[in-house]
């Protein structure tokens, strides 16, 4: 290398003081800084882990609280199907009571046979009128037109008085709950 080209003594010591310079004002700015973003970080993190102890707490809250609904519903279904009967047995226990006087009514020294058919009379209205409480519906097609959602057809007999397809008798009536055909009723069908 030529002399031109190489610094001189003077410019190198200006070149290290500069440095020595520059590092030296860096170095506390670097530390302040790290102090300071380590102490935010430190805070930030005691922060959020306050935050996950207070989640965590609601959520096993939450967990506890969904177990208990769930417990408590699986009680209620039991108790509902354990006594959801209570009220149609209050009604059928009535029946049979009066069942049982039509019985000793009619085996009594000089019961008419009259007396007898009407405490049965009276007995089936009453358990007809205890199964409409519980929404139950008799089906009597006499007369109607053949369903065959709501009707079994036993047989099927010409009858040129009515028109095809038309229940002529009720063997055994229907009887749907809420709506939903617990029974057809069988009858016969004119052609």
């Amino acid at each position: 290398m030529s002399e031109q080209e190489q610094p001189s003594e003077t410019e190198v010591e200006l070149e290290l003081d500069t440095e020595v310079v520059e590092d030296s004002a860096e170095a506390p700015t670097e530390e302040v800084l790290q102090e300071v973003t380590l102490e935010s970080v430190q805070a930030e993190l005691e922060v959020a882990l306050v935050k996950v102890d207070e989640q965590q707490a609601d959520v096993l809250r939450a967990q506890a609280e969904a177990q208990n609904i769930r417990r408590r519903s699986e009680q209620d279904v039991a108790k509902a199907h354990k006594f959801g009967q209570e009220k149609l047995m209050t009604e059928v226990v009535s029946l049979l009571d009066n069942l049982g006087r039509a019985i000793e009514a009619g085996s009594a020294d000089g019961a008419s046979l009259k007396g007898l058919l009407e405490g049965v009379e009276m007995s089936q209205k009453m358990l007809l009128d205890g199964l409409q409480k519980f929404n139950v519906t008799q089906l009597d097609p006499h007369g109607e037109p053949f369903n065959p959602e709501l009707h079994e057809a036993m047989t099927a007999v010409p009858n040129p008085d009515l028109e095809p397809n038309t229940v002529m008798e009720v063997f055994q009536k229907g009887y749907t709950l809420n709506g939903r055909l617990v029974r057809p009723a069988m009858v016969v069908v004119s052609k």
